[in-house]
């Protein structure tokens, strides 16, 4: 059985806590910054884009799927809930048409709102 502690023996602890620096951030309130290689949402080029479907294909959750346009013009739809940011895609891509941004705050409460298309 562990050691009972007095509340006047805490008594301490909790006032020097009171006026120590906090060890967390304010994180919604104070923006933190991001590092230069952070793997967040996708950007998809068209323009760039050959329809080779190499990135679907690589893909380990299945989260990006390429869908033919018109003759020559493809767009991605990302799957939000299954991506799980590794950046596959992006090192597949021979036309470099899929790039990681620093965008990550991607959370929704309505599930539709989790396919998009990049």
């Amino acid at each position: 059985m562990g050691k009972i502690v007095r509340p006047g023996s805490m008594l301490s602890q909790v006032l020097s806590s009171v006026f120590r620096k906090p060890a967390t951030r304010l994180y919604p309130f104070v923006k933190i910054e991001v590092v230069d290689k952070f793997r967040g949402k996708l950007k998809h080029y068209k323009d760039r884009c050959n329809g080779c479907m190499l990135c679907m294909k690589d893909c380990p959750s299945n989260a990006i799927i390429i869908v033919k346009v018109a003759d020559k013009e493809f767009k991605a739809v990302l799957s939000l809930d299954k991506c799980i940011f590794c950046g596959q895609c992006v090192d597949s891509c021979a036309k470099d048409a899929l790039e990681c941004t620093k965008d990550f705050e991607l959370a929704h409460l309505d599930r539709k709102y989790l396919q998009v298309e990049i």
